[in-house]
């Protein structure tokens, strides 16, 4: 790519807007040069705005910390300005729905991490490895919008991401039966321990709306493109209880499963290592080179050791071993900001750009 593709962060202050402009100092593709958020924040630079609120491990960029926030409702204005936008905002879903296809509308490709648009029927929800086809549903969405090479993708929630992709590995062996309780981190909540101190040693059996998502969300990624809309797959049957817990960073997954066709245990190693998609073909910039890996030891994956493998973006398996009721059991552990939320945002923008859809205005 001769010149960065210049882009905009809508929501640039939360905890997903700061993930994203971690992830994308020194990216080769991609330009961060318009920061939009709150018009409580518009008018300060990012470092004022952002304040002592800064919750990365890294440091706060020194090409954003002096850029002006925009105001995110000032669409026009903040469309002019770049190729394209990540979009984290903090609104209601019906606002979201709204000021997304308002960008769209600009002719500007929106690429969101938030989860109003995941059940749009025209708009992808794609995990970059696993259904990249789903991007071509953006065709359709454009004549729905009346634009050239405005649309919505988004990227799914974070809660899937430690067992969807194990179970797309093990697709030929048909799933039949999913059962999945994820322990997840509270940064999904947008939180640190200091500003919810009452998480320190306690785990509160509930996230709202995520059990849906959790068992949803994934029939989604595995449906098909027909009519022009995305239509979910019939099965496998999934049934899910998510439980917040004393984590900063990372969702893990204890699933149980049950096959059509059953396979042996090193059948199943041995598809989950090999498991590659389009972002490894492409050698895309975020793209982990090992998208899953497998633990043989049994006190692992832990997130002390394993929540950072390939930078976050990789897929950390193990305890798979038979089970009395079901065919197989296994542990899966994600990095929820990183791969479930702005780093998948981020592979879902390379691929888009790898295929045309994302282009400099």
């Amino acid at each position: 790519m001769d010149k960065k593709l210049r882009v905009g962060i809508l929501g640039a202050t939360g905890m997903v807007g700061q993930r994203f402009i971690s992830l994308l100092e020194n990216h080769p593709w991609y330009e961060v040069v318009t920061v939009a958020a709150s018009p409580r924040s518009a008018g300060k630079t990012y470092e004022e705005a952002v304040g002592g609120r800064w919750k990365m491990d890294t440091p706060m960029p020194e090409a954003v910390k002096n850029l002006v926030v925009a105001n995110v409702n000032e669409v026009e204005k903040v469309a002019s300005s770049v190729d394209f936008v990540f979009s984290a905002v903090d609104m209601t879903k019906e606002e979201i729905r709204e000021i997304e296809d308002a960008y769209a509308k600009t002719e500007t490709p929106v690429v969101s991490n938030n989860s109003a648009h995941r059940w749009t029927p025209d708009v992808p929800m794609v995990v970059p490895e696993i259904n990249p086809e789903h991007f071509d549903v953006i065709e359709s969405q454009k004549k729905r919008l009346g634009t050239t090479r405005g649309f919505v993708a988004v990227k799914p929630n974070c809660s899937i991401q430690s067992y969807a992709p194990v179970l797309t590995a093990w697709k030929e062996f048909e799933p039949v039966e999913v059962v999945a309780t994820t322990y997840q981190a509270i940064s999904g909540a947008g939180k640190t321990f200091k500003e919810w101190p009452e998480m320190v040693e306690n785990i509160i059996p509930y996230i709202g709306g995520e059990e849906e998502k959790s068992e949803q969300e994934p029939l989604r990624i595995w449906g098909k493109i027909e009519n022009g809309q995305i239509v979910k797959a019939a099965g496998p049957v999934i049934t899910t209880q998510c439980i917040r817990v004393p984590v900063l960073n990372g969702h893990t997954a204890a699933v149980f499963v049950k096959f059509a066709k059953k396979p042996t245990k090193e059948q199943l190693i041995e598809k989950l290592i090999n498991f590659r998609g389009l972002p490894q073909e492409l050698e895309l910039p975020s793209a982990p080179k090992q998208f899953i890996q497998y633990l043989e030891e049994d006190n692992r994956p832990q997130v002390h050791l394993d929540v950072n493998f390939e930078n976050g973006m990789g897929i950390s398996v193990g305890r798979l071993r038979e089970d009395s009721v079901y065919d197989y059991k296994f542990v899966g552990l994600s990095h929820n900001t990183v791969r479930g939320a702005a780093g998948g945002a981020v592979l879902c923008a390379e691929t888009l750009t790898a295929k045309g859809y994302i282009q400099a205005k």
